[in-house]
């Protein structure tokens, strides 16, 4: 069965419309980039399972259309390396980019 690597590679932080547009915990000290991820956090994905264990539900929403496409052999014309993508979730205060690549 096809399946891909999700590796978390970046985390924003977008301070400047967290003051502007976010709740006040972003002005009490609060981290201003997602906790549900660390840099460097590894999930499978296998053909005909759901949202692998631990990984956001609303992040996976976002990037989903993305796994599938690597998943079955795709591959996107600005990216080097076929069969890879750079995708991110649409949290407008604290994204976090994600690599997907076929492993098999």
């Amino acid at each position: 069965m096809p399946t891909v690597r999700i590796t978390v590679v970046e985390k924003l932080g977008m301070t400047n419309l967290q003051a502007e547009y976010g709740s006040k915990c972003y002005s009490e000290g609060e981290d201003t980039c997602c906790d549900k991820f660390a840099i460097g956090d590894t999930f499978t994905h296998v053909a005909g399972e759901g949202v692998p264990a631990g990984f956001c539900a609303w992040a996976w929403a976002d990037i989903n259309r993305d796994v599938e496409t690597i998943k079955f052999g795709g591959s996107f014309p600005w990216i080097k390396a076929p069969h890879t993508q750079i995708a991110c979730c649409t949290d407008g205060l604290r994204p976090v980019i994600f690599k997907i690549e076929q492993i098999d």
